[in-house]
């Protein structure tokens, strides 16, 4: 039987993270060499053991828990030491901290016992500098020879990379059989009433590491936020602990700070998953945003390169430090572009920026990025000249699909089957349309040419949009979720169509429709918003795009609903994703399963997520702004409201969001009033129309004609 090498489980590992490094162990604090368990730092793993005992046992693991925003804490007993009574009397407790160049180790042997206590602990450890698509893949990789570098000190180096351990107060055994799993040892004798404090720490020399840790204190805002669904603070506290940890900066320009996408596969630069992190996180200041805008527009393309995917006006997708290869159909160059859609979210954040206030003199430097992206737009997102943007891998070993559901499978017909490429998918349609519109308002604003082009491009994507895309679905017309090699409609029901809310794309009867589709059982019967219905024959609770659950696109369609106006739809995905929230923990992991509530009365997890992860984070500021209903336009003076909080949700607060710089209080009564105060002068705000009390958005037909598939 052919071995097969899985990807490993992580679902149930304590994190730590202050990118770019990170270690992932186990409940019981221990990093064992096994599957994705270890500490990273960027895309390699520079700890792949660091195992606790004392005697030679390992403590009982009892709790452990976060102890602060780049920290956990575990406890544990030795039952075996101090007075033989039926309570315990020595205790340990470990607490590991990340730190930019590596991390730190605290070993707490606490005593109540009646005598003193003799005891050798003992730290083994081991180092496979393993790039981490090879931890991907589930690849046994063996440790490397350590050498002693001092006293308490171990040492590895290999590609450029040194690894130094050193263990206060230590003997390191580093020879013979311990060449591969180095040994640090203390000898402590612990009175009766007393503890003995231990520790070492992990250093990591990186010189050609692609991104580096960024400045000690975030470029945001962190409001006080006083809320009746308490759910939302816990959450809002532990989503923004983990987004300081992982935020990132290049080597060469520290100043502009992005979001690293995820623990452990993705701590790096990617295009999509920035762009939205970003993008989310508006309401606490534009810092961010700006520093990922022009992170990004230093590396958009200039010219047309099939194996990298680049082409000029287009913007990246991944960056490493070597090519990422974790399996034979796939390897992607370290500066990888193939994404249909991050260039034209790069254009959408810096309108929406612009919006929020970020200042002209941030907003001119990038606006010929801006129309370089555009450009892409017009002359290369459509390489059949249909009218559609699309994409297709030309090289056989990039990705299949380029959208934000990037796995071989995403893409299926109502009835199972693969659609083959080019793939024009929905909610790329509509990013393309608010790009365009986005870009032309851009254009208009600060006096360049085109803004009459785009806004044609937009209107002439609409019609064709309308009487290509719409089908009969088993609860009425629906968007297809893409159109195939063909230009079939793929007729599965997906989130995918949630992202079409909120770009203009849609006229307010064909909102309302997909609204109704979004709140089905079919979609919205978990905790969270489904990927795919459970009507689709291609439904998988646990398939990474096909049922599964994703935070940030649950938040992406949440806030598109709440903006249209789309009520009980919103409300129904935001109880289900707090519901999500309060089951792990207020981390949210990338994704989670799509099991009907009852299932397990909590979410199943996907137990190779990432967690944490930047968009899931972020996704909790989106919820506060959908919730508060402050919609600002600087530009033109107004800031809208229209609050989802209220009756349902109970009354909210927030001092300190940013509007046009400066700090802003918004609140929301418990009748549903909202009020914000302190607007900088000559702000003024604006009662959008108010949002209809719950109830089941009735089916509506499109405006156009439908086709079936």
């Amino acid at each position: 039987m052919t071995e097969r090498h899985l990807q490993p489980l992580l679902h149930d590992l304590v994190g730590v993270v202050h990118a770019p490094t990170s270690a992932l162990g186990d409940a019981a604090g221990q990093l064992r060499p096994h599957g994705v368990q270890g500490a990273f730092h960027a895309d390699a793993r520079v700890l792949s053991r660091a195992e606790l005992r004392l005697d030679e046992r390992e403590p009982e693991p009892i709790g452990h828990g976060a102890a602060g925003p780049d920290s956990a804490r575990f406890v544990g007993l030795a039952r075996w030491l101090g007075d033989a009574t039926p309570d315990p009397t020595v205790r340990v407790e470990r607490t590991r901290r990340a730190g930019p160049r590596g991390l730190t180790e605290e070993i707490v042997v606490s005593s109540t016992a009646t005598e003193p206590v003799h005891t050798t602990v003992t730290v083994d450890l081991a180092c496979d500098l393993a790039p981490i698509e090879q931890v991907k893949t589930g690849h046994a990789i063996a440790p490397l020879a350590a050498e002693a570098g001092g006293p308490g000190r171990v040492r590895w180096a290999a590609d450029g990379l040194t690894v130094t351990v050193t263990g206060e107060g230590s003997t390191v055994d580093a020879t013979g059989e311990r060449t591969a799993a180095p040994r640090l040892s203390w000898p402590v004798t612990v009175d009766p009433g007393t503890s003995v404090t231990l520790r070492w720490r992990l250093a990591v020399t990186d010189p050609r590491a692609v991104v580096t840790a960024a400045p000690a204190e975030p470029g945001w805002a962190e409001p006080q936020v006083a809320a009746d669904d308490r759910r939302l603070l816990r959450l809002l506290d532990r989503s923004l602990a983990d987004l300081r940890g992982l935020r990132l900066a290049e080597p060469a320009h520290p100043e502009d700070v992005f979001l690293g996408a995820g623990v452990p596969w993705f701590l790096t630069l990617f295009g999509r998953d920035s762009l939205w992190a970003a993008r989310m996180m508006l309401p606490l200041g534009t810092d961010l945003a700006a520093g990922t805008l022009r992170v990004l527009a230093r590396r958009q393309g200039t010219r047309v390169d099939p194996a990298t995917g680049e082409q000029p006006g287009k913007i990246l997708h991944e960056l490493r430090r070597h090519e990422f290869a974790p399996n034979e159909g796939l390897r992607l160059p370290p500066a990888y572009y193939g994404t249909v859609d991050a260039t034209m979210l790069w254009v959408s954040l810096l309108h929406d920026a612009w919006r929020w206030g970020l200042p002209a003199d941030q907003v001119e430097p990038l606006l010929p990025h801006l129309e370089a992206a555009l450009r892409w737009l017009g002359e290369h997102a459509d390489a059949d000249g249909d009218g559609f943007v699309e994409y297709v891998d030309t090289t056989g070993h990039g990705l299949a699909n380029q959208g934000w559901k990037d796995s071989g499978d995403a893409v299926r017909f109502r009835d199972g089957r693969l659609a083959a490429p080019p793939i024009v998918l929905a909610e790329v349609q509509g990013y393309a349309y608010r790009a365009a519109t986005d870009g032309a308002d851009l254009l208009e604003a600060f006096g360049r040419p085109g803004a009459d082009r785009w806004r044609g491009y937009a209107d002439r994507l609409a019609g064709r949009f309308r009487s290509t895309f719409w089908v009969d679905g088993r609860h009425g017309p629906q968007p297809a979720l893409a159109l195939d090699r063909n230009k079939r409609p793929v007729d599965s029901l997906t989130s995918n169509i949630g992202h079409l809310l909120g770009t203009g794309l849609l006229s307010d009867a064909e909102s309302a429709q997909v609204a109704a589709l979004l709140a089905t059982e079919a979609m919205a019967g978990g905790f969270g918003l489904r990927t795919m219905s459970t009507d689709d024959a291609g439904f998988s609770a646990l398939s990474y795009h096909c049922g599964s659950i994703w935070a940030h696109d649950t938040a992406i369609v949440l806030a598109g609903l709440a903006r249209d106006g789309h009520r009980a739809a919103a409300l129904r995905l935001a109880d289900g994703l707090l519901a999500a929230a309060e089951a792990f923990d207020y981390r949210l992991p990338e994704l989670y399963g799509g099991d009907d509530r009852a299932t397990l009365g909590r979410p199943v997890p996907y137990p190779a997520a990432c967690r944490p992860q930047a968009w899931s984070a972020a996704a909790s500021v989106l919820l506060l702004q959908a919730f508060l209903g402050v919609y600002p336009d600087v530009p033109n003076g107004r800031v809208g409201l229209r609050p989802l909080a209220g009756p349902e949700l109970g009354a909210l607060s927030a001092t300190g969001l940013r509007v046009a710089g400066a700090p802003v209080t918004a609140s929301v009564d418990h009748t549903g009033h909202p009020t914000v105060k302190d607007l900088p002068t000559p702000l003024q705000t604006t009662h959008l129309p108010r949002i209809p009390h719950p109830r089941t958005p009735s089916p509506a037909a499109p405006t156009a004609p439908t086709r079936r598939s």
